[in-house]
């Protein structure tokens, strides 16, 4: 027969279990501090990867700054000198075409008299740059040619085009406002250029302007003997 359990060998046997128990707690908690420090040590490690992140999104962030104040000074830069060279080139066109059209009158206006009395009109005088501006109308005639009734006005272009001649009858609807002194005057118009657009000199004849084209050393009226020029 097995002996009796006495309470001594109870009070033996809850020892030993407290004794495990104490260990297994000691041994959780050793556990649990070891755990604590590697999750210490991994937020900290994110930590300073994500600030190393941090920084270096901000350096990329500055570089691009930099580059793109960079790009836009270097644009705006040559945006300037484009600007500078466009209007020096425009201001050169411009001076070109003054003086070409100037050339053209230059052309034109000694000629003018003979040209227009051998169709019948009698003009003695001529002015080159006739201008005017009165009652809200600016305008300006490269050749006025004039006698005592008649009136001859001509414009002159390097190159004359659809909507030069188009400009110019535009003008011609408005000379006697513009200049009142001619409103009993018969008034005639002509076109002049050293090139004309294609079909511009017929678009022009039906228009009921004279035509005038280079001609050897001097200029000659191309419209034909049943022109019959329209009056303003």
């Amino acid at each position: 027969m097995s002996q009796p359990i006495t309470i001594e060998d109870i009070y033996k046997l809850f020892e030993k279990t407290n004794e495990k128990f104490e260990q297994s707690r000691q041994e959780y908690d050793r556990r649990a501090a070891e755990a604590k420090d590697e999750a210490d040590r991994r937020a900290a490690e994110y930590d300073r990867r994500a600030a190393e992140a941090k920084d270096e999104a901000d350096r990329r962030a500055a570089e691009y700054d930099r580059r793109a104040a960079e790009a836009k000074a270097e644009a705006d830069r040559r945006l300037a000198e484009l600007e500078k060279t466009v209007a020096n080139t425009s201001r050169a066109v411009d001076s070109l075409t003054t003086r070409w059209g100037r050339f053209v009158e230059e052309l034109v206006e000694p000629a003018v008299i003979g040209l227009f009395r051998s169709k019948g009109i009698d003009v003695k005088e001529t002015y080159s740059r006739a201008r005017v501006k009165r009652q809200g109308i600016a305008m300006e005639i490269d050749i006025l040619a004039v006698d005592e009734t008649e009136v001859v006005l001509v414009e002159c272009k390097s190159r004359l085009s659809k909507d030069d001649v188009n400009d110019f009858l535009e003008k011609l609807s408005r000379f006697k406002q513009a200049f009142p002194h001619y409103k009993n005057y018969q008034a005639y118009g002509a076109v002049a250029g050293i090139e004309i657009d294609e079909g511009v000199d017929r678009y022009a004849y039906k228009q009921g302007l004279f035509v005038i084209k280079p001609s050897g050393e001097t200029v000659e009226i191309i419209n034909d003997s049943g022109f019959e020029p329209k009056l303003w």
